[in-house]
């Protein structure tokens, strides 16, 4: 059969099926959990969903234990070129073990590298929920009609900047991410640059930082605040289709 290339352009060589699959990206865990089940035998400690989840635990994104990833036998790792080392995916690679980089940092980069995932890497057929997130997150921009800041982390604080994921999936759901131009991609800047009139909200998510009712709203005193699901503006899998709606009520508020 002849090579296939992941994301990054790199040859991996499969030469069956997958039939034992480790994760290393909460987003992708999910995706094959829901589309592919009886392949996924490893994931992270962060792979929270399905809820039901029943893997080996590996460790982290940015630590994985790659002894325990290595003697799980995988067919394939999969792993995303923001969220995991480039040391631990060469280092897998040198012990023998196929590993597909995905890179996601717009919608249709996520629908796109979601197909060939599931087509040319795992050879299984297009889960529904992606043919559902495709018609739902393929459409025209609409304008923006809102504007919305999104923290990361505070102390200090961080926010999403240019050329990522979930800068553009706000801007389709019809919101303008406040940090869009400027020159990082997660920005450190002072609560004042956040906290200021032309920002319509504030979104705070449950990860990576975990913002609560208690941590997070009080320090804003212009800008409304939302404390929302980080899975839901972050993830990309299942997640794209009740972001759909969560977002549109947003926009409408």
């Amino acid at each position: 059969m002849p090579l296939l290339y992941d994301d990054m352009g790199t040859a991996v060589d499969l030469a069956r099926p997958p039939r034992r699959v480790v994760s290393l990206v909460p987003s992708l865990t999910e995706a094959v959990a829901v589309g592919h089940p009886d392949a996924l035998v490893g994931a992270t400690q962060w792979c929270t969903h399905p809820g039901d989840l029943d893997v080996v635990r590996v460790r982290g994104t940015k630590n994985p234990d790659r002894a325990a990833i290595v003697r799980l036998r995988p067919d394939l790792v999969i792993a995303n070129k923001e969220e995991n080392r480039e040391l631990d995916v060469t280092r897998l690679r040198a012990a023998g073990v196929p590993v597909w980089v995905t890179v996601i940092e717009t919608v249709p980069q996520a629908l796109d590298s979601l197909e060939r995932l599931f087509t040319e890497a795992l050879r299984a057929p297009v889960p529904d929920w992606l043919d559902a997130a495709r018609e739902l997150w393929s459409g025209p921009v609409p304008e923006a009609t809102a504007t919305a800041a999104v923290p990361v982390w505070r102390d200090p604080w961080m926010v999403v900047g240019r050329s990522t994921f979930t800068g553009d999936l706000l801007r389709r759901a019809g919101i303008a991410n406040a940090f869009a131009e400027h020159p990082d991609r997660y920005p450190h800047v002072a609560l004042e640059e956040i906290d200021r009139p032309d920002v319509g909200v504030v979104l705070l998510p449950d990860e990576p930082y975990v913002f609560t009712e208690s941590d997070g709203p009080e320090a804003f005193h212009r800008t409304p605040t939302r404390l929302v699901s980080g899975r839901l503006i972050t993830w990309y899998g299942p997640s794209l289709l009740p972001a759909h709606e969560m977002l549109k009520d947003l926009r409408l508020e």
